[in-house]
């Protein structure tokens, strides 16, 4: 008789050559497989009818090209990409990331966690994911508003409230997602407001969705603080990026009464030993666009620095919230000698195998992406109800659905890891518990 080792292993290297040249995505499937040997031992049934083998392999892989005219008028011709990933729980939903780094295995490897991460949400919603390689940095308004509408002219044709509701990621925030909606209004001659999340407020959007993937990240951070007698309150907190999941992370996180001893982007890290003046921050980079290093030059107490890694800092909870595989090994270790504890992934696995690996050993306690930053996620979700029942709710009242959403997917991280006997470990319980609602879900609706 095959072990549940063997079966996941045949799974894995199958996967390999059918996806050559896609280290994130086997990555990612990596760290679930790992996780269903336990399941297996378990519930054998979960191998049957190809389950798995399904679970990883798309349901459709959508490329495309986008032409496009600069300022200059010189052609640029980027790759345009939705990942449709598996809609057994409802329709597809999962960001557009405009970035130099996109490819298909990017893609793939994001539109793979959401498949868990909106699971875990307890909402109708299945996983996928899209974008582009094209670059938003240094381009005008109206370059972008060209790049959306050349984007937008083949996407429209793939996607629907019904069908796959794209969000916005890294490179995509309101502004784009505005043009990309105003383009699919003009192309299909209707306003299908829960066709895309995270629109203007003006025009269909909702109140907290902006805050929503920080602000979960920390809400998530906090409950597995109290699960272990601690809380935010008086801690020292570190986050990684200054876009708008790391700003909120940050402005939540001191809401509670942390400080925050230093955020980053990519041209280097900022030490804040006294905490973060958050709207002076929002300023500089959602108003202006500027670097971190700007936020030095207009207050004190902050040093800025190019070299080095804003890991090295002490702290209390690490708050990793730029990109996939920013915090490795050597980061992992330097948090854990600087007396960190908790760390909580308030991006799309940032922290590597090696450092996962790390924290496992020295006990601090790690929440991973497809939990603690299901956030935003859930509260485009939450857009799609009010657009679907014509309503718009209040800030308050989205945020509480917000936080009780949060604090449902940390008890069901929790209690499903000790359900598997291994207590404390939230990477296996978030991906038994994303895996098991997805699983019945294709079990009971047959090979398809």
């Amino acid at each position: 008789m095959t072990s549940s080792k063997e079966l996941v292993s045949g799974y894995y290297n199958k996967l390999l050559k059918r996806n050559a040249g896609e280290p994130e995505f086997h990555q990612a499937v990596a760290e679930v497989l790992d996780s269903l040997k336990i399941v297996l031992e378990k519930d054998p049934h979960y191998a049957d009818y190809g389950l798995i083998q399904r679970l990883c392999e798309p349901e459709r892989q959508i490329i495309f090209r986008v032409p496009w005219i600069s300022d200059n008028n010189n052609v640029h011709v980027n790759r345009g990409f939705r990942v449709q990933f598996n809609s057994a729980l409802g329709p597809y939903k999962g960001g557009l990331r405009f970035h130099p780094s996109v490819n298909l295995g990017i893609i793939k490897f994001l539109g793979f966690e959401q498949i868990f991460k909106n699971s875990l949400t307890g909402l109708p919603i299945g996983g996928g994911k899209g974008g582009s390689d094209f670059d938003p940095k240094g381009r005008s308004d109206a370059e972008i508003m060209r790049f959306c509408q050349s984007f937008m002219t083949e996407l429209y044709r793939h996607i629907g409230e019904y069908r796959d509701v794209p969000a916005g990621d890294i490179g995509v925030g309101g502004r784009e997602i505005g043009y990309l909606f105003g383009q699919y209004r003009r192309l299909t001659v209707q306003h299908e407001s829960g066709v895309l999340t995270g629109k203007g407020l003006t025009w269909g959007g909702s109140l907290v969705r902006t805050e929503a993937t920080g602000y979960g990240a920390v809400y998530f951070t906090n409950e597995m603080m109290r699960t272990h007698g601690e809380s935010l309150d008086g801690a020292k907190v570190i986050v990684s990026g200054s876009g708008n999941v790391a700003i909120y992370a940050m402005e939540k996180a001191q809401e509670l009464g942390a400080t925050v001893v230093g955020f980053s982007d990519s041209s280097g890290w900022v030490s804040t030993p006294n905490g973060v003046d958050i709207q002076l921050l929002k300023d500089i980079k959602d108003n202006r666009r500027e670097r971190v290093s700007q936020y030095v030059k207009e207050t004190t107490g902050a040093t800025f620095n190019a070299d080095g890694t804003i890991w090295s800092l002490e702290a209390d909870v690490a708050l990793p919230c730029a990109t996939q595989n920013e915090l490795n090994g050597e980061h992992a270790q330097m948090l854990v000698d600087n007396g960190v504890k908790y760390v909580a992934e308030g991006a799309n696995m940032p922290s590597t195998p090696e450092a996962i690996e790390i924290f496992r050993k020295s006990g601090v306690h790690f929440a991973p992406g497809k939990a603690a930053n299901a956030g935003g996620v859930a509260t485009s979700a939450l857009e799609m109800q009010q657009n679907a029942s014509r309503d718009s709710w209040s800030f308050e009242y989205t945020d509480q659905r917000l936080h009780k959403i949060m604090s449902n997917i940390f008890q069901r991280c929790d209690q499903t890891a000790k359900e598997y006997d291994r207590e404390g470990d939230y990477v296996i319980g978030a991906n038994i518990a994303g895996f098991k609602k997805v699983a019945d879900a294709m079990l009971a609706q047959g090979v398809i």
